[in-house]
């Protein structure tokens, strides 16, 4: 019941569906982006792709590759180029505990939902992920099957 109050308070700008089923997730936080005045009218557009992006660590710093947002039409000249990398906003400590998984351990660091809160900033959503294989793949897509067709049996039963 908290997760649909929760999931009311903010808008979410672009979604990866598919992170859930390519990686397993082990952790997820929450980051601030550095967008463009641009960048965020067109994010409220809802046009924005997370799909195909990943997240990168460059010094000390974070960053989104690959992400897509859309040009902002009426901004005209003063437009963002739609695929450049931006900054990611974490903590000192959550950005070494990145590192870590990423450096020793070769996991990814993968976008998740970018959306914004209650106050109405730009977050996103990342999750330090394992890639799966393809029989794990097909592991959770027959677990996905079974609960689906569970959900059919318990209806029809009344």
């Amino acid at each position: 019941m908290s997760a649909a109050r929760d999931e009311a308070r903010y808008k979410i700008a672009a979604e990866n569906r598919r992170a859930r089923f390519n990686y397993e997730i082990l952790d997820t936080i929450e980051a601030g982006i550095m967008l463009t005045g641009t960048e965020v009218k067109a994010l409220r557009g809802g046009k924005a792709t997370i799909a195909e992006s990943y997240a990168a660590i460059e010094g000390n710093e974070l960053f989104l590759i690959n992400s897509y947002i859309p040009e902002y039409l009426q901004a005209n000249r003063f437009n963002h180029v739609p695929k450049r990398p931006r900054k990611l906003l974490v903590h000192a400590r959550q950005l070494a505990k990145l590192a870590q998984g990423v450096e020793r351990e070769g996991m990814t660091i993968v976008p998740l939902k970018v959306y914004f809160n209650e106050k109405g900033r730009a977050k996103i959503e990342i999750a330090v992920a394992r890639g799966k294989k393809l029989h794990d793949k097909r592991e959770t897509e027959k677990k996905r099957d079974w609960q689906r067709e569970q959900g059919r049996i318990m209806r029809d039963r009344g």
